[in-house]
């Protein structure tokens, strides 16, 4: 599908992306998370040839028919990246480019169910596919439930979380996104720093989506999709995230690190997206 004008979105250090990404005029580049376009629209603004993945079946709404600019949309989860290029028929690409956030548009649906702060059925999948967080919190083990919250939580409390959401499931299931929000917060109290359920929302999410199963994936793939002098551009949002994509790339041989430290936004950007403030950009450039 040929797509052009794209609507609106900010994305985060979208400078920074393109400038690391070497856009170069007539270049395929793919943007393996679309999400609002914005990354996508900046690649074609600088003339290279757009190719863009996204999971979510919401996305196909958040684009516009117009003609004129060659960008391709395909539905899909980027750790699918090397069966999308070769059913696309399409050469080795001149870079990629991931921003590992989840899309406002998701936190802003309370259907979605990924927010804390706005009443909604525990969902939290990307896709419509795999199961939801209502079955995670209602029918693993108190000891899975644990070990979820602190592996992909890092929350120091994540024992008397999952024993606190086991005791609740017994006397009704947890179905709604300010059930568990409410759980979590009689377990642990108020904290200072964020609401006391952000980690284990967080945690559930990366567990239901297979967040970073699909971005080893993603990565392995790159050195096979990329080529010669093509670049890897990846925007993290939390440690797990940005400690797979830096022990990947000083790992790898076949690529060469362009950022020694990640980059982060500016005080301007974090003060005009919050989005941005928790954001790492690390990139490297294959051999």
């Amino acid at each position: 599908m040929i797509l052009t004008r794209l609507t609106a979105h900010e994305p985060v250090l979208l400078n920074e992306a393109l400038d690391l990404l070497n856009v170069q005029p007539g270049g395929l580049y793919v943007d393996a998370t679309f999400g609002g376009g914005g990354h996508t629209r900046g690649i074609a603004e600088r003339g290279g040839q757009v190719l863009a993945l996204d999971q979510d079946p919401d996305a196909h709404a958040r684009v516009e028919r117009l003609g004129g600019v060659a960008i391709r949309f395909v539905e899909a989860n980027f750790r699918d990246l090397e069966a999308v290029l070769a059913a696309q028929g399409a050469p080795p690409v001149n870079g990629i480019l991931a921003d590992l956030g989840v899309s406002s548009f998701h936190f802003e649906d309370p259907k979605r169910g990924f927010s804390y702060q706005h009443e909604g059925p525990l969902d939290m999948r990307m896709s419509a596919e795999g199961v939801t967080a209502a079955e995670v919190v209602n029918e693993l083990s108190e000891a899975e439930l644990a070990e979820i919250i602190w592996r992909y939580g890092e929350e120091r409390q994540s024992r008397r979380i999952a024993k606190a959401i086991v005791g609740a499931r017994e006397k009704a299931p947890i179905e709604t996104t300010t059930q568990l929000a409410e759980i979590v917060r009689r377990a642990v109290g108020f904290r200072r720093a964020g609401h006391p359920a952000r980690k284990t929302f967080q945690a559930l999410r990366i567990y239901v989506n297979d967040e970073l199963g699909a971005l080893e994936a993603l990565l392995r793939a790159s050195v096979r999709v990329l080529r010669p002098g093509g670049r890897l551009v990846i925007i993290s949002f939390h440690s797990l995230e940005d400690r797979l994509v830096k022990h990947f790339l000083r790992g790898e041989e076949r690529l060469r690190v362009l950022t020694k430290r990640p980059i982060s936004a500016s005080e301007d950007e974090r003060s005009r997206n919050p989005r941005a403030r928790s954001a790492k950009l690390r990139a490297g450039e294959r051999l």
